[in-house]
């Protein structure tokens, strides 16, 4: 496996930049286009909430894209929180007021 120093970037921020802005939808867009609530989006992408199996599925059908783009995107992020718990305790940290 190759390991780099940086931290990857997260399902919200690839979903966001990648998919949602160029595209200009909105979180009530893509939670209409997937069949789930907006909550579901906004917690997507402000990374409260991981991208399970039925999520990636329904990701890859709106995107036309695979599911195993979505789910790698996710392992990626926990393995690196796995493997430096520091790192992502102090980004929680420094993100709260």
């Amino acid at each position: 496996m190759l390991t780099t120093q940086r931290e990857p970037a997260s399902v919200g921020e690839i979903l966001f930049e990648e998919f949602m802005a160029p595209r200009g939808l909105t979180h009530g867009a893509l939670a209409e286009a997937m069949g789930v609530p907006r909550k579901h989006v906004n917690e997507l992408c402000n990374e409260r909430r991981a991208v399970t199996a039925p999520t990636a599925l329904i990701l890859a059908r709106v995107f036309c894209n695979s599911p195993d783009f979505w789910l790698n995107v996710q392992r990626r992020v926990d393995l690196w929180e796995a493997m430096h718990p520091r790192a992502s305790a102090n980004a929680s940290t420094a993100a709260a007021p």
